[in-house]
């Protein structure tokens, strides 16, 4: 065996039986996870994300919060699912979670699993445009983030002559 890792589905339940009663007690025991099994020599923690659940449903600052008290352990998620993503704000998030833990980040997405809710991913803003299925959908915001990913750009600068200067007030161009 090469590496061993683990995922967590950050289930919660507010039963009295429950070590893991809301959401705080799943993120942050989470994080206690990741930090206990990066001590005993685990290669990777992986988180399941999930809405409309009891379970962890936002990996970006759970991953930074990860990367920021551990040192080597890989950190990811299995896996987001790209109906419910802004492709420019998850480059921009999955980022500085990135910077965060010092490289170690590692994405795992995909085009939809089965849901809580029929189409949930409309209570997030989203629909597929005319004629492009959800599945379609998806992969088209899986391609606008590898696409941010990679560097490319997708924005014009502002031209310097309209730019606010420090030195001096100027009107606004509009």
């Amino acid at each position: 065996m090469k590496r061993i890792g683990f995922l967590s589905f950050g289930h919660w339940t507010p039963s009295p039986h429950s070590e893991v009663r809301t959401a705080s007690d799943a993120l942050l025991q989470s994080i206690d996870l990741a930090v206990a099994a990066e001590e005993l020599g685990a290669d990777g923690a992986y988180f399941r994300v999930h809405h409309f659940a009891r379970q962890l449903g936002s990996p970006f600052p759970l991953l930074a919060a990860v990367g920021a008290r551990t040192k080597k352990i890989e950190i990811g998620t299995a896996v987001i699912d790209m109906r419910y993503e802004n492709p420019m704000y998850m480059v921009e998030d999955a980022g500085a979670a990135d910077i965060i833990a010092g490289g170690r980040l590692q994405l795992g997405i995909s085009r939809g699993s089965p849901e809580q809710v029929i189409d949930g991913w409309r209570y997030f803003g989203y629909v597929p445009a005319e004629g492009e299925t959800h599945a379609e959908m998806a992969r088209r915001h899986a391609e606008v983030f590898l696409e941010v990913l990679k560097g490319k750009g997708f924005a014009q600068r502002i031209p310097a002559r309209y730019r606010r200067s420090t030195r001096r007030a100027s009107p606004a161009p509009w």
